[in-house]
């Protein structure tokens, strides 16, 4: 029996490393390994079933004509140079007007073009170089290099990057690097008037070229004249670490304040092998509850919140594929403390939910992660990073709250990949607190996006997009705010009345995205017609309740070639009734494009699973 066991958890290892989006063999080792597994699992009843659920012979993955390109492309370039030492790695960093990173004869030639690039300020050499994971005088991996390249197509002031070899004439067992960089604009002013009030901000994405982050946001309401301020300083990088490093300022309106610092590296790459951080915050806001009358009242909150946490990442396999190098076991370890130093009064918090409280989480898990390069995602034409693999970890801990200890388990599993019919990512979460043997605040989560495969009609190109999500919670917390709401993660924004509310939660979003051929001054328009339904229940219901909350929106994403991370939009969404407020329901601008997010197979922080 312990055998059989110990075969099981060993076919449960491998099969995190047999996901094969985006390729069509993971090399002669997991060849060999699959045989060898394949062949005792026909020994016995038990072996063969769990094989049969993990595995399936001769998988198929839908590969675009596009990206098969681009990697023959990568892999005939670094062919001919793998494992050879890296003598030399030159960085060039091109001004984002009138360039390309593929045409080195391409340069600005208008004068607005000429312009642009003087008032712009070029990301440093060195800036890019610490986005590097491979160094002078070390063996070219071509694994490492793409990842490399992934890494700083990620920041939000490249828009687009290419990293290749240089043969060096009359050597063996040398060769330099090729790193070209094409900048996005990376100041954005943004701002709105009314009636009411005045809001401007302006964001530096790529301050003085260090890649930092710098944003500032001033509302000013003109009745009262008080004006609010937001301000948020991010390092992304500090000398090749990873660590990410952001400080955020902010004084609402209604003299609400938040003073937050964060310094953390998080497990960004597949290699990377540590991670942790530290989160420090300390809040201030007034809120309104009710009492066991129903009857609201305004409560003031005063909190400060300390967050720390460390991981180590193990590799399971010693295989050179991509498959064996990005398998990993993972473990976190993290510690939470909240001090309410303004709380609720009995009368309307009678659980004493908004309490202090002392949380000790450790995370075991293993997973895949990969990703593959598409196209016409979120963006207009410019490649994208889609997420793909699996994650299989458990979290154990307790809570120290109110006097009372208790223990808390929770369990995920995330799976995604390319098919034949597009892409389908999923991410399953339990997890439930342990109080002398009986379950509390249990939360269940399903997320799932799917997508379909590019379409064309005529040179216009289109995607359909779907989102299920469902929540379920059980013995939860009899107070208001222990409930889930259409407004959570702008599901169906509009719906933002408190009254609205469950411990369960069905929703469903459909989105077909089009893209316009051409463009206009740079400028690409992308019509989009976005449904999403929900549905609530609570206590007394066996499922949910019969009413139907739903939202229509119709609108057009604009993307510019130079503000590649910075599209906007106009939308007008109907609804055909909102509680509290109305029916036949006009809204502009309520619909967030980025509401679809992909899923991202990621294992990190410790954490509660979120019940919203």
């Amino acid at each position: 029996m312990i055998k059989k066991i110990l075969f099981g958890f060993l076919i449960l290892l491998f099969a995190l490393q047999t996901t094969r989006a985006q390729e069509k063999n993971s090399g002669n080792d997991s060849v060999k390994v699959y045989k060898k597994i394949e062949t005792y699992s026909k020994k016995g009843k038990v072996n063969r079933f769990i094989y049969k659920l993990l595995f399936r012979s001769n998988r198929k993955s839908a590969v675009s004509s596009n990206t098969k390109r681009k990697r023959y492309f990568i892999k005939k370039s670094f062919d001919r140079s793998e494992g050879k030492i890296i003598r030399n790695i030159t960085i060039e960093t091109l001004d984002p007007f009138g360039y390309a990173v593929d045409n080195y004869k391409d340069a600005p030639e208008k004068g607005v073009e000429k312009f642009g690039n003087k008032l712009h300020v070029k990301s440093k050499n060195w800036t890019i170089r610490n986005l590097l994971l491979f160094k002078k005088n070390e063996p070219l991996d071509s694994l490492v290099a793409k990842e490399s390249e992934r890494l700083i197509r990620k920041q939000r002031y490249v828009r687009s990057v290419i990293i290749k070899p240089m043969e060096i004439p009359n050597s063996k067992d040398s060769v330099d690097i090729s790193v070209r960089v094409l900048d996005s604009w990376s100041l954005i002013p943004t701002g709105a008037i009314s009636n009411s009030n005045a809001n401007f901000e302006l964001t530096e994405r790529n301050f003085f070229g260090l890649g930092h982050e710098f944003e500032n946001d001033i509302n000013k309401r003109f009745e009262t004249g008080q004006t609010a301020y937001k301000a948020r300083y991010s390092i992304s990088n500090i000398k090749n670490t990873f660590i990410n490093t952001t400080f955020i300022y902010e004084n609402s309106l209604d003299n609400y304040t938040t003073k937050s610092a964060r310094v953390e590296r998080t497990f960004f790459s597949p290699f990377t092998r540590l991670a942790g951080g530290v989160y420090f915050e300390n809040r201030f806001y007034i809120d309104s509850l009710p009492d066991n009358n129903a009857v609201f009242a305004k409560q003031r909150f005063k909190l400060e919140t300390q967050e720390y946490w460390a991981g180590h990442s193990f590799r399971v396999f010693s295989g050179k594929s991509e498959d064996y190098r990005t398998t990993n076991l993972i473990t976190t370890v993290g510690y939470k403390n909240v001090t309410y130093l303004e709380n609720p009064t009995l009368q309307y918090d009678s659980t004493k939910f908004f309490s202090s409280e002392k949380l000790y989480l450790a995370t075991i898990g293993l997973n895949t992660r990969k990703f593959a390069e598409d196209k016409y995602l979120f963006n207009f034409g410019i490649i994208e990073d889609v997420p793909y693999g699996q994650v299989y970890a458990i979290t154990a801990g307790v809570q120290d709250k109110n006097n009372l200890r208790r223990g808390y388990f929770s369990g995920r599993f995330a799976y995604g990949r390319y098919f034949d019919f597009g892409y389908l990512g999923t991410n399953i979460e339990w997890g439930s607190f342990y109080n002398n043997g009986c379950t509390e605040e249990t939360t269940f989560r399903i997320e799932t996006n799917y997508f379909t495969n590019l379409l064309s009609l005529g040179n216009w190109k289109i995607r359909q997009f779907i989102k299920p999500t469902v929540v379920i919670g059980n013995h939860r917390a009899p107070i208001i705010k222990d409930r889930v709401t259409l407004s959570d993660q702008n599901i169906i924004s509009g719906f933002s009345n408190p009254l609205i509310n469950g411990n369960k939660k069905l929703t469903v979003a459909f989105q077909t995205q089009t893209y316009v051929p051409g463009n206009w001054h740079g400028f690409h328009f992308s019509p989009f017609y976005n449904m999403t339904f929900g549905l609530l229940g609570n206590e007394t219901d066996k499922v949910f309740d019969d009413r139907l909350y739903s939202k229509f929106s119709l609108g057009v994403l604009i993307n510019n070639d130079y503000l590649v991370f910075n599209s906007f939009q106009i939308s007008f969404s109907f609804y055909p009734s909102i509680p509290f407020e109305g029916t036949n329901v006009f809204k502009t601008n309520s619909f967030k494009n980025d509401d679809l997010a992909l899923p991202d197979f990621q294992i990190g922080q410790p954490v509660i699973v979120p019940f919203k």
